[in-house]
């Protein structure tokens, strides 16, 4: 294991997805004082899970090492987002000692809610849920929907096509389970 002087990002979408990357030592966490939200960013086409500062609440994820401060990668891979560091007393890690930990959020001048032009891809959710279904089981799961806001966004089924350039293929019981847990929370 490399030191724990090299940061970490929080990923708390499709990053908690092992299969989409292959960052090292990623542990589960908790950050405080931060949401997830489906925000439209005009530098993509459709909308994705951004990061919100809300001191009321708390969202699930995953932490990783970026070893040697090389950021370049991940970078380009949410280039519609920036960083910010996350302050230590707000994350905790399970496993892992005091890091430094920074959280990718979209540019809120170029955020707009999701729109039928602009809706949220049910393959990039199946990748997300998948993600939180694997490392914190089907209640983490249900707290996934339960902490992510802008629900009444549009949702396109491209699960036959995948427009999500790092879709998943799931089983028929991960299918099962996106299909519930959205039903259950778009009542």
């Amino acid at each position: 294991m490399r030191p724990m002087s090299d940061p970490f990002f929080f990923g708390y979408g499709s990053l908690v997805n092992a299969a989409t990357h292959s960052y090292p030592n990623a542990l589960p966490a908790n950050v405080t004082g931060w949401r997830r939200a489906w925000r439209h960013t005009r530098m993509r086409d459709v909308a994705y899970l951004t990061a919100v500062p809300d001191a009321a609440s708390d969202i699930q994820g995953l932490v990783a090492q970026v070893p040697d401060y090389d950021w370049a990668a991940l970078d380009e891979r949410e280039y519609a987002y920036f960083r910010t560091p996350i302050p230590s007393d707000t994350i905790t890690v399970r496993g892992g000692g005091d890091m430094s930990v920074q959280i990718y959020q979209t540019h809120t001048d170029k955020d707009a809610a999701p729109s039928v032009r602009h809706p949220i891809l049910l393959s990039y959710l199946d990748v997300v849920v998948q993600g939180y279904l694997q490392v914190f089981g089907k209640e983490g799961a249900a707290r996934f929907f339960q902490t992510t806001s802008g629900w009444d966004a549009p949702i396109q089924n491209d699960r036959a096509d995948p427009r999500y350039p790092r879709a998943q293929r799931l089983s028929a019981a991960e299918t099962k389970l996106v299909d519930d847990l959205l039903s259950a929370h778009m009542q």
